[in-house]
């Protein structure tokens, strides 16, 4: 049997195969450079993202520094001085008759003394 080599051009079926060949390389390589472009562009957004939260992170750790400081300027509230002397007594009575200084019986006697 004589065996039959073709030297020259391929046949129409080596045209087809290596069409393919080219075609699905070319698809392999673009699907390879698409998904390499996509990782890029989610690094990039996760990277803003990141810079995002850090600034909103900075501003509101200076903003809490301002009112803190702003805290400790203000004066704390002091208790205004009554206005009758009688009743600054009577306060102190109760503040003492509290502390256990003075006994109901005593609290009692010099409540009725400043009053009456």
């Amino acid at each position: 049997m004589p065996l039959f080599r073709r030297f020259g051009r391929p046949g129409l079926l080596g045209l087809a195969a290596g069409t393919a060949v080219v075609a699905g390389t070319a698809t392999a390589v673009r699907g390879g450079m698409m998904r390499h472009q996509q990782q890029q562009a989610t690094q990039q957004d996760e990277a803003a993202q990141y810079e995002a939260q850090q600034q909103q992170a900075q501003y509101a750790q200076q903003q809490y520094a301002q009112q803190q400081a702003q805290y400790a300027q203000a004066a704390p509230p002091q208790a205004a001085a009554p206005a009758d002397p009688m009743i600054a007594q009577l306060q102190q009575l109760g503040t003492l008759h509290a502390q256990g200084v003075l006994s109901d019986e005593e609290f009692t006697a010099a409540k009725a003394k400043l009053l009456g």
